[in-house]
């Protein structure tokens, strides 16, 4: 049995797991089932606050639009939608329906989105990427339900995956998230890499026989436009929701190294067409400058990594508008956590070889003006750790308020889902997260989110805030 084939039969035992649960159930089992240290003391607020209506007063409100924060705001939540923020008026009266909930010693922001997530891998996986063959369908399965459910917990309310080697395991997690059977973030998915034989997003190994390699490992390898074509429009019927390409070589990859190209411009122009007929956008995986330049003329949306472009080139993806999603904190985790793991030498050298200038890019490219995503790149970089990067990209000479929206309302628009999240106005699905301290003053407040509430529910919780909620009766 394939894996494709397998992962409905697997459904019922992992659901009798726990992951059948709707409403009330799913978020007070996501609050009280935290054991590491920073969720600890978390508790449900109260089950009456999980029915999607609520009434929040947050002492200071980032709502991802605004260059300045608001004072002393009062959210209003009816059915996971937001039906009205406006400043807090003590003599108002709340409807009885709605708790409310007093975050006044707390800054409230829009829940985060991380437009660069792998949910099939984590960093110890890179020690030996033959794992990925090893894993049976299940364990996939398993483990991106498991990385969903720590992301949304960190404050991650949406998220891109882009690329997967069991893309399938991806759909399935997107669907049971959907219809409320798992807890975890929105997921806009990219399906498999498309990638050319013994690319960087090929699962291959010298080490290991082709026999050995799991055939849907294979889906998104192509070797001329043509092939390209069609495995493009094989991952859209198959559910992405946007295509991802791996136009140069990779930092964690044996193949080509990360400054020469993989994919020819032919090849990307390929895939961008399918995509656009079908109303799809493509991000590249770029490190090469010849690979940037040759997907930005061919037509990509966006650019992830970007690390070795040359000047002409960044002002060529202001000129079309292309996005790029930088990683800019995960070179100093793989430099660190990942040569004490026991990573392969030939990725330590690569990261080495790509950091710095990855961050010099960045800086050159918000200065010029590009439009920058928050992206992480999850698996790289451990699943709770989502908030680290913000701190590298304000070193490097971003404005904490424009951090921010990279992560709310900037990646919200590029991902077109800003009339549902991204800001916290009325009309958009209710996520918050709440920290304590302010981000515009300490950007690392971010790295610890203690309230996150996504579509009116409340999946994390301080046990401080049980006590400050304020029932009508």
């Amino acid at each position: 049995m394939s894996r494709l084939e397998a992962i409905p039969a697997m459904i019922p035992m992992l659901l009798r797991r726990s992951l059948r649960l709707k409403g009330v159930a799913l978020a007070l089992l996501a609050i009280s089932g935290c054991h590491d240290s920073s969720t600890s003391t978390a508790t449900p607020i109260a089950s009456s606050t999980q029915s999607g209506d609520a009434i929040v007063r947050c002492g200071m409100l980032i709502n991802g639009l605004a260059d300045q924060p608001l004072r002393d705001q009062q959210i209003t939540v009816n059915a996971g939608r937001i039906v009205a923020v406006e400043a807090f008026d003590q003599h108002s009266q709340p409807p009885l329906s709605h708790p409310f909930i007093n975050l006044t010693d707390f800054t409230c922001l829009p829940g985060l989105i991380n437009t660069h997530v792998h949910f099939d891998g984590n960093p110890e996986d890179s020690v030996d990427y033959s794992i990925y063959a090893r894993r049976t369908a299940e364990e996939t399965l398993q483990l991106v339900l498991d990385n969903a459910k720590t992301t949304l917990l960190s404050g991650f309310t949406t998220v891109r995956h882009v690329g997967a080697w069991f893309p399938d395991a991806v759909y399935r997690a997107r669907s049971l998230i959907e219809q409320g059977e798992a807890l975890g973030p929105r997921i806009q998915t990219a399906g498999p890499y498309l990638t050319i034989p013994g690319g960087g997003g090929d699962l291959t190994f010298p080490e290991m026989p082709t026999a050995q390699i799991p055939p849907e490992s294979q889906q998104g390898i192509a070797s001329t436009p043509e092939e390209f074509a069609a495995r493009a429009e094989a991952a859209i019927l198959a559910g992405a929701d946007f295509l991802k390409i791996i136009a140069s070589g990779a930092v964690f990859s044996i193949g080509i190294a990360p400054g020469a190209p993989e994919m020819t411009q032919a090849d990307i122009e390929a895939v961008v067409a399918v995509a656009q007929a079908y109303g799809k956008k493509v991000t590249a995986h770029v490190h090469s400058d010849q690979s940037g330049r040759d997907a930005i003329l061919a037509g990509v949306d966006s650019l992830e990594h970007a690390s070795l472009l040359e000047d002409s080139t960044i002002d060529l993806a202001l000129e079309r508008g292309v996005a790029f999603s930088m990683d800019v904190y995960n070179g100093t985790y793989t430099d660190t956590i990942g040569r004490e793991q026991g990573y392969p030498e030939i990725f330590l050298q690569r990261n080495i070889d790509t950091t710095e200038a990855q961050r010099v890019v960045f800086e050159k490219a918000y200065k010029k003006g590009v439009t920058l995503l928050y992206g992480t790149d999850a698996a790289v970089l451990p699943h709770d750790m989502g908030g680290w990067q913000f701190a590298i990209m304000v070193e490097r000479g971003m404005v904490p308020m424009d951090a921010i929206r990279s992560a709310t309302s900037v990646a919200a628009v590029h991902m077109g889902l800003d009339a549902e999240v991204g800001a916290v106005v009325p009309g958009r699905a209710a996520d918050l997260v709440a920290i304590q301290g302010n981000p515009l003053e300490d950007i690392k407040t971010l790295r610890q989110v203690d309230v996150v509430m996504k579509d009116g529910i409340f999946v994390r919780s301080p046990q401080a805030i049980e006590q400050q909620v304020e029932s009508p009766e």
